[in-house]
């Protein structure tokens, strides 16, 4: 009885070192098993099929591909190549054109087949020309131009074309020291200003240059009138100024300015 009580422990433990070979040999083989995955998966992405061999560009000079193909260099932890069609950097292009190019909007990057790219430029519009904070007509003044949105995104030459012919002067947002890239102050009702700057026309003459400024607006016409008014409060202070517009003139030299910040009223200043 004892010597068959005995050899029981012994079997058990052979079963247990059994299983534990069988369990060693599973892990091995999926191992084996994982590697040549991988060892497959980078073979495949090293191929040509599926590599990016050519670049289009829409919207911009063909020079644009170039952005993309200095970022697709190299390799990804040294193994999988960046100008993989399934893992191309494509913030890395994104990034890379809009730091040399901020007067781009927008950037599409998209897959063209398995080995092509295709990019889409879409540029800033310039809405108009912002100088400064405030006229200083006894100094040459260095304008920019910016886009719907508010954003500065170039400086403006001589012969830029812009939305609107008159000038901008307002706050940037923030303590932005360097005018390219910042964004100018109410840039939200900044549609609403040019509106009612666009509607002077219609009492014969025209706005040179738009002045914001402690919630306020002035409008400075070409023959030097200025009208103010507070700012988002356009169609009340337009409606104030056709209403009353008989009595004074816009043409000929008469009137200093105008205020409209009083809603219904209309203080005007005639020249002495």
């Amino acid at each position: 009885m004892l010597a068959r009580t005995s050899s029981a422990p012994r079997s058990s433990e052979r079963l247990a070192e059994r299983r534990r070979v069988r369990r060693r040999r599973a892990l091995i083989a999926f191992g084996i098993l994982l590697i040549s995955i991988a060892v497959s998966i980078v073979y495949g992405l090293r191929q040509s099929a599926v590599r990016i061999s050519h670049v289009e560009v829409f919207g911009a000079d063909a020079s644009f591909a170039t952005y993309a193909s200095d970022a697709m260099q190299g390799y990804y932890l040294g193994v999988i190549p960046r100008d993989s069609i399934f893992f191309f950097p494509e913030g890395d292009i994104r990034a890379a054109i809009l730091a040399a190019h901020p007067d781009i909007a927008a950037i599409s990057i998209f897959r063209s087949g398995l080995t092509g790219l295709s990019i889409k430029i879409d540029s800033r519009a310039p809405i108009a020309r912002w100088c400064g904070l405030a006229p200083t007509p006894s100094v040459d003044e260095y304008c920019y131009v910016f886009d719907a949105s508010g954003i500065i995104f170039a400086a403006a030459a001589s012969t830029t074309q812009t939305v609107n012919t008159f000038s901008l002067y307002a706050p940037l947002v923030g303590d932005a020291s360097e005018p390219l890239g910042a964004s100018i102050a109410y840039a939200e009702k900044l549609p609403g200003t040019f509106d009612f700057a666009r509607q002077i026309v219609t009492l014969g003459s025209a706005v040179s240059s738009i002045v914001i400024h402690d919630g306020e607006v002035d409008d400075i016409l070409t023959d030097g009138v200025r009208l103010t008014y507070v700012l988002g409060n356009e169609q009340n202070a337009f409606t104030a100024l056709i209403s009353a517009h008989e009595n004074f003139n816009l043409t000929d030299g008469s009137v200093s300015y105008i205020d409209l910040r009083f809603d219904g009223k209309v203080y005007v200043k005639r020249k002495e």
